[in-house]
């Protein structure tokens, strides 16, 4: 049996976290949650994810300079970022792809696409 893919969820909403962590587990990722960017640092440096799911209005640090910071780092610039927001305006993707996310999803995020979008974002 292998073991279940880590996936983080960066984001400040609670109800955001809730269906995101529900649809991924559901299908069998290990899923772990971060408020903001220092709890994200933390987490990473615990658990080590595959693919992170960032919100990009963060407050303190926002989504696109902890982008920045995790894909400087020799340690941590192979994972996977998401840019996810709810807050789309023209140049908000090119500003995230520019920041170093590998992909970028609007929000409310499709459910029914989500899982289709992991899969497909880790295997690139």
């Amino acid at each position: 049996m292998t073991a279940a893919v880590p996936i983080l969820i960066v984001d400040d909403n609670p109800t955001n976290i809730k269906l995101l962590e529900f649809i991924l587990q559901q299908r069998g990722y290990d899923v772990r949650v971060a408020g903001n960017a220092e709890e994200a640092l933390t987490s990473i440096a615990d658990h080590k994810p595959r693919l992170i799911l960032m919100d990009i209005q963060l407050p303190g640090v926002d989504g696109l300079t902890l982008t920045r910071h995790l894909k400087a780092d020799p340690a941590t610039k192979d994972i996977a970022i998401i840019a996810a927001t709810a807050y789309a305006m023209k140049g908000d993707e090119e500003r995230a792809l520019a920041a170093g996310c590998d992909g970028y999803l609007t929000k409310p995020i499709d459910t029914r696409k989500l899982p289709n979008d992991i899969a497909r974002f880790l295997a690139s």
